[in-house]
């Protein structure tokens, strides 16, 4: 018999994680989510990897315009998480953004991004499970914004 879905959660609370927001969209019809339900899958080709839940809002998104950014949030972007993490529709007018060589938004000062083409998407139970190709990307130095057992971290001194 499969695990209790409250246990699962609590359970994969303990696994600290970075957070990140997957923005995606074209010509200013954009949406977003927070997710860390992310991974890097391959260097060659570049390939990362995003589960998102079916019945999330930016999930029609996705499937219509096969394009993604991987946006890693600072740590004081917890407004950006907590913004994203809500459902429904997101609003991106009072945002600092660019557009991407894909054509989705990338937002300003998260730590990184990586600018993605949807090559891929498997099934994975409630989630669909979007691989895509990165087309571009960068990095700066900062401190990550983290996420561990349902609350926001920072990364210790040492």
């Amino acid at each position: 018999m499969p695990i209790d879905s409250k246990a699962q959660r609590m359970i994969m609370g303990h696994f600290a994680t970075g957070v990140t927001v997957i923005t995606t969209g074209r010509e200013g019809d954009f949406c977003g989510l927070t997710a860390n339900a992310v991974a890097s899958l391959s260097l060659s080709p570049p390939l990362v990897l995003v589960a998102v839940e079916k019945r999330a809002h930016s999930h029609g998104y996705l499937l219509r315009d096969r394009v993604f950014a991987m946006n890693i949030l600072a740590a004081d972007q917890q407004h950006l998480s907590q913004r994203f993490a809500t459902p429904g529709p997101k609003v991106f007018t009072d945002l600092d953004y660019k557009i991407g060589e894909s054509g989705a938004p990338i937002l300003a000062g998260t730590l990184g991004h990586v600018d993605c083409k949807v090559t891929e998407i498997l099934p994975g139970g409630d989630h669909d499970i979007f691989v895509g190709e990165i087309l571009d990307g960068e990095s700066r130095d900062g401190e990550p914004l983290l996420y561990y057992c349902g609350k926001y971290r920072a990364l210790a001194e040492g």
